[in-house]
């Protein structure tokens, strides 16, 4: 009993003196709250709750899921006493933390929507965990970049894990916030691939990361205005948001909007009950789209926004080919 009060004194003494003991009390916190867990983060937070990123199904009970991303809102049976919190102040300094040492370093790209994360300068063995001298959340650190900070925000406090979709993907390119691809199987979608835009709900917007987090974190059905420069006409368009359906770890071809995913390979992965009866079955692999060969992903989303009215798909089963028609 006198062990166990004087290890709690000693890591309430490290947790209320983590500022001036910097990242060496952090990777202590981090030992302590056993966060890293093997190749994925439990990470305690408010309300003995942990946040979650694994690629596999947590052995918990299980409040919230973000398929996108790899996160979970899960039960902390332990009950840790020092949760972290989720850094929305102004911080000069970060590290990469494990439950062994640290890197300090900065982030280099900020997180551009579900599709791109972002990069940060300190290599180290992920994952791990992104934070403050005071051993506040700054982001987590995955095999494939790191999720910045906003997403963490956005996924604890939102009751709902969906996200915000108006039709496009975004990327910043010379001096433009430049849209890349549109859905073309959005009623009435305004925009184009290749306009630049310029405002958001009447306000300018500074990059494609701050784009992409207005849009994501907005309320299905929620009504919004954005201002596009096309060609040289300024022009200013209403917008509702609708449920985001592909991006992250889920495929983003825009089929996903109709019920169609796929893996990086084009198989076929999930189909919605619509299209039972076009003959498709999980497995199938995509091989065409209108006429033209594609290879991954990002070909079949070009393709695919090229025909508005139908989009014409051959699949392949068992060396038996069959055409679909989309509209």
């Amino acid at each position: 009993m006198y062990l166990r009060l004087l290890f709690l004194l000693s890591f309430l003494f490290l947790n209320l003196h983590a500022c001036k003991n910097g990242y060496f009390s952090c990777v202590a916190k981090v030992k302590d709250s056993t966060s890293i867990q093997k190749n994925s983060i439990s990470i305690p937070i408010k309300n003995n709750k942990r946040l979650v990123y694994s690629q596999q199904i947590p052995n918990a009970k299980i409040y919230k899921h973000d398929p996108f991303l790899n996160l979970y809102i899960i039960e902390d049976k332990k009950h840790f006493k020092y949760p972290f919190d989720i850094n929305m102040r102004l911080q000069l300094g970060t590290a990469a933390v494990t439950d062994k040492t640290f890197k300090e370093g900065k982030v280099l790209k900020e997180q551009v929507g579900l599709n791109t994360l972002g990069i940060y300068s300190a290599k180290m063995k992920t994952p791990a965990l992104i934070t403050s001298s005071c051993c506040a959340l700054e982001g987590i650190l995955t095999p494939g970049g790191f999720i910045d900070k906003y997403y963490l925000n956005n996924f604890i406090t939102k009751k709902s894990a969906d996200y915000g979709d108006i039709g496009i993907r975004v990327k910043d390119q010379k001096g433009c916030i430049k849209i890349v691809a549109s859905n073309p199987y959005l009623k009435n979608n305004p925009l184009k691939r290749g306009d630049c835009v310029i405002g958001f709900d009447g306000k300018k917007v500074s990059s494609a990361a701050q784009l992409m987090r207005n849009i994501l974190f907005s309320t299905v059905g929620s009504k919004h205005t954005i201002k596009v420069k096309r060609d040289k006409k300024v022009l200013d368009f209403n917008v509702e948001a609708y449920k985001r359906t592909g991006g992250g770890e889920v495929s983003d071809t825009f089929l996903e909007f109709r019920g169609i995913f796929f893996n990086k390979k084009l198989h076929i992965v999930g189909l919605n009950q619509y299209f039972k009866d076009y003959g498709m079955q999980l497995g199938d692999r995509l091989i065409q789209v209108n006429g033209v060969q594609v290879k991954n992903q990002d070909e079949l989303r070009e393709y695919v926004e090229n025909f508005k009215d139908f989009s014409r798909l051959l699949f392949e089963r068992k060396n038996f080919q069959f055409f679909v028609n989309i509209k």
